[in-house]
């Protein structure tokens, strides 16, 4: 017994120890190679520290992949475009919107390639596009050809990740892509921009990157997404605090370039072609202005037969109470 008193222990001690871990590894962020000021507070470890979670950062390549993790229970909180989230929430996936991440702007575009012979939007017509399925790019895309009057059905639409269209436009198998970097500053190199996210915004079509949580971790954990969201939104308010000063610090433009692919050059325009919402422009912004943007995504998207239907009130599915300000 004297000898078997101690190895109780510490089997006793080696299951708590097993269980706090697995309790406090059970936290999966799913991000993306876009460019905004909070990848400078996932670099330096900021989240782990306000949450007190050991999280896992899983990088995905879009938003539909995103969706699949965290309906599988895989992932608890993800970063995707408000298209995905759109056709997500639209199919009853038990989720919410805790944070607007940005407002697109000029760090989605569709860009041509030179040589393709794309010189205005009419050109596209029997050319091959290249864009992720179900994204904010793809959302944008069939936005812009509808804009200019373009039948959707005299294009070739290819359905390609990131990394997948890089690869495909050094090659030139497609003509053009509408896309975010590492992708965007690959077409920009040898391409022309036809037209950016915030010009389409401002035709009706705008797009924006939010930040989601699986419902039932929310509920177990609301400490950790307010958290979460408080950790980002002091990272926006460091930058728009003095956006030269921010960027004049090299280490915080190192952490953007390390996190999302994209050219440090390329850095000063991507932050600046978004809008990132301060804790004041949350509390309004996530209550009828997202509603309405997601009613009217679904709607476009149900009128492209990529949904099947829109459902009659979309407010459950967006929350401001995470907030502190």
């Amino acid at each position: 017994m004297k000898l078997n008193f101690p190895l109780r222990l510490l089997a006793v001690a080696s299951l708590a120890a097993a269980s706090f871990l697995a309790q406090a590894a059970d936290l999966t962020v799913a991000y993306q190679t876009t460019v905004d000021p909070a990848k400078v507070a996932q670099a330096d470890g900021a989240y782990e520290r306000a949450t007190k979670a050991d999280i896992s950062w899983r990088k995905f390549d879009n938003g539909a992949d995103i969706i699949a993790a965290i309906a599988s229970g895989d992932v608890q909180i993800g970063y995707l475009g408000s298209s995905p989230l759109t056709a997500a929430i639209t199919r009853k996936v038990p989720v919410e919107t805790f944070l607007i991440a940005t407002q697109i702007g000029a760090a989605e575009a569709l860009v041509a390639r030179d040589g393709s012979g794309i010189k205005t939007p009419q050109d596209l017509v029997g050319k091959k596009i290249a864009v992720p399925f179900v994204s904010t790019g793809h959302y944008s895309l069939l936005a812009a050809l509808k804009h200019w009057n373009i039948d959707p059905s005299k294009v070739t639409v290819l359905n390609l990740a990131p990394p997948a269209i890089i690869a495909a436009w050094k090659r030139g198998d497609i003509d053009a892509t509408y896309v975010w970097d590492p992708a965007l500053g690959v077409a920009k190199e040898n391409g022309k921009v036809l037209i950016t996210s915030g010009e389409l915004a401002k035709f009706g079509a705008p797009t924006f990157d939010a930040w989601i949580v699986r419902k039932d971790f929310a509920e177990k954990h609301p400490d950790i997404v307010t958290a979460f969201a408080k950790v980002t939104l002091d990272a926006y308010a460091d930058y728009r605090k003095d956006p030269k000063a921010w960027l004049a610090d090299q280490s915080h433009v190192d952490k953007l370039v390390k996190l999302s692919g994209a050219k440090a050059s390329d850095i000063p325009l991507l932050l600046q072609g978004n809008v990132y919402p301060l804790a004041a422009d949350q509390v309004i912004t996530l209550g009828t202005p997202t509603t309405k943007a997601i009613t009217d995504t679904a709607a476009f998207l149900k009128e492209q037969g990529k949904v099947e239907a829109v459902l009659p009130d979309y407010a459950p599915y967006v929350s401001a109470k995470y907030i502190t300000h």
